[in-house]
């Protein structure tokens, strides 16, 4: 979710959700036992003010135009109604009239996708779950329930709060948990702990049989035969693909009793956050080759699972020079031995030989419009510095691409990096390549384990750019696009898997990769996303969605269906 739904760049948000909002009941949770705590929500049984009846909202409805298009204002749907739902009852409810019906229904949950898998022409009925969004201990699963409408903000606040807690998931605080766990979710704790889906135990699926009966299933880590199949294609197979997901159920596997605190990570107690900007009036071709050469180089040497720098994410946000700076920003946890020396040592390493002094980051960064502002590395609480680190602007336009990097930058890549970040015919502030750390934990688990394949990777990269008019859109997306076919060149104008790339990532959907222009080489989208997977994904697709119900521009195929 349930839909993509992408982590995000990261910066300031603009609006606290309140614990109280989150936690319904489990306020008073952390000093209950187990049995006491708060239950899910089903049928009658609504927690707190939440209705029982499904509520429906039509286009003569004030609310219709805030309900019918996500974060991305490039996606704007015209559907017959919205279903806001608040049990997993209504949410079976809502897709039994649609597939009554015949109509095409689509889920959101955070807002977030790229692309206009939930928003579009032929989109007729959505599902909005933004009103499932409760965080709990279900002490009957013995793990933590998070609602699919849930943020990740939403969760970080009560899974820390009240149980010192936490999931390595995304850094944007307005993303929802229906998507951006069901398609791996990874954030600034993944080094450290690995990828979302990594903890999922079980998962809450609406499903439409082969003779449109709508019926829901629980499928977990512990379940057999085709339910833990079920489990298994949440696990990275992306949202939108065998049946709408109302809720998850997360535990660290292997952890054993019963008390909340010990059943998921624990974050840091104080993390550095550390900022920096290198101005583009002081960069030439010399500097920016240095400059990446320096940071591929690092990740290369400091990203097994067991590296002293498990702890550190980095994301280089390599700034179209107009935007004035490329900014990089760093959290690393504060409280390993001699933290202060290897966060030190990995800044000098960084910025050795670039010949450009660091200075302030400064606030335009992509789609966020505040970051943190200090030269020197500074310690911070975990959830303040996740808070402040969180964010987004849900007013512009965009267009993405993504790709995994298996080693250091090629040559070709860093010219085609340059080249592009400099085009003298292009100009905006909020074009830019962000480079994400990856590796360590995340490596830790086997291609197969979970449906996302990329298991030996150590960099992440998001291709973005924004704009505000629609009438804009052509030159920013002849950039992304001539940027993305040109670095990727020697594989056919994608990341094909290789010993330098592998792949695309799932929650980052982009549409270009189906386009025969765009996408020259032998490998298809679905390759792309699920490399070796794609195969048992399609199977679980069979046994689960045998009608397609569930479907959307890039939805797993059923097997023998083109991709």
């Amino acid at each position: 979710m349930s839909k993509t739904n992408p982590d995000r760049n990261v910066g300031r948000r603009n609006v606290i959700s309140g614990a109280a909002a989150v936690a319904g009941g489990a306020a008073l949770a952390a000093g209950l036992p187990a049995s006491a705590q708060a239950a899910p929500r089903s049928g009658a049984a609504v927690a707190n003010n939440v209705t029982t009846d499904l509520i429906t909202v039509t286009p003569t409805d004030k609310r219709f135009p805030d309900l019918v298009r996500g974060t991305n204002q490039r996606w704007v749907a015209t559907p017959e109604k919205v279903h806001l739902v608040t049990t997993t009852a209504q949410a079976q409810r809502a897709v039994q009239e649609a597939a009554n019906a015949n109509k095409r229904l689509t889920i959101r949950s955070g807002g977030h996708c790229y692309e206009d898998f939930v928003f579009n022409s032929e989109t007729q009925v959505v599902v909005d779950m933004s009103g499932m969004n409760q965080v709990y201990f279900d002490a009957s699963k013995n793990a933590f329930a998070i609602e699919a409408g849930a943020s990740n903000l939403q969760v970080y606040e009560t899974l820390y709060k009240l149980y010192g807690v936490t999931i390595p998931a995304g850094s944007c605080n307005s993303v929802g948990a229906g998507g951006h766990i069901s398609g791996g979710g990874y954030g600034l704790l993944s080094r450290l702990h690995g990828l979302t889906v990594d903890y999922l135990y079980g998962v809450e699926v609406v499903v439409v049989n082969a003779n449109g009966t709508a019926r829901t299933v629980v499928a977990t880590r512990d379940s057999t035969g085709p339910e833990k199949e079920l489990w298994w294609a949440h696990t990275g197979g992306g949202g939108g693909n065998f049946g709408l997901i109302t809720r998850y159920w997360m535990r660290t596997p292997g952890a054993t009793g019963t008390d909340p605190t010990q059943l998921l990570p624990k974050p840091p107690s104080e993390v550095f956050v550390h900022s920096w900007g290198f101005n583009w009036s002081q960069m030439n071709y010399a500097s920016f080759t240095r400059l990446l050469e320096n940071w591929g180089n690092w990740h290369v040497a400091n990203s097994a699972p067991n590296s002293p720098y498990n702890s550190l994410f980095g994301l280089l946000k390599l700034n179209h020079k107009s935007n004035g700076q490329i900014g990089l920003l760093t959290q690393m946890d504060a409280n390993v031995p001699n933290a202060q020396g290897l966060l030190d040592d990995y800044l000098a390493a960084v910025s050795a030989g670039v010949g450009v002094t660091p200075t302030a980051m400064r606030t335009r960064m992509g789609e966020h419009s505040a970051m943190p502002q200090f030269k020197a590395p500074r310690k911070l609480p975990w959830y303040i510095a996740t808070d402040w680190l969180s964010g987004g602007n849900p007013t512009l336009r965009g267009k993405y691409k993504s790709s995994y990097s298996r080693t250091a930058f090629t040559p070709h890549q860093i010219d085609m990096m340059y080249k592009h970040l400099t085009l003298a015919g292009y100009s905006n502030g909020d074009a830019l390549v962000q480079v994400d750390s990856y590796g360590c934990k995340v490596n830790a688990v086997q291609p197969g384990d979970t449906a996302v394949p990329q298991r030996d990777s150590i960099m992440k990269l998001q291709f973005q750019t924004y704009w505000t008019d629609a009438a804009d859109q052509t030159p920013h997306l002849n950039w992304i696009r001539d940027f993305y076919k040109e670095m990727y060149g020697p594989t056919g104008g994608v990341p094909v898997p290789n010993a330098n790339n592998d792949g695309c990532y799932v929650n980052y959907p982009d549409k270009d990769l189906g386009d025969a222009t765009l996408n020259t080489s032998s490998s298809t989208w679905a390759d792309l996303y699920y490399k070796g997977n794609h195969t048992r994904l399609r199977q679980a697709k069979a046994t689960w969605d045998p009608s397609n119900f569930f479907r959307h521009a890039q939805s797993v195929r059923l097997p023998g269906t083109p991709v």
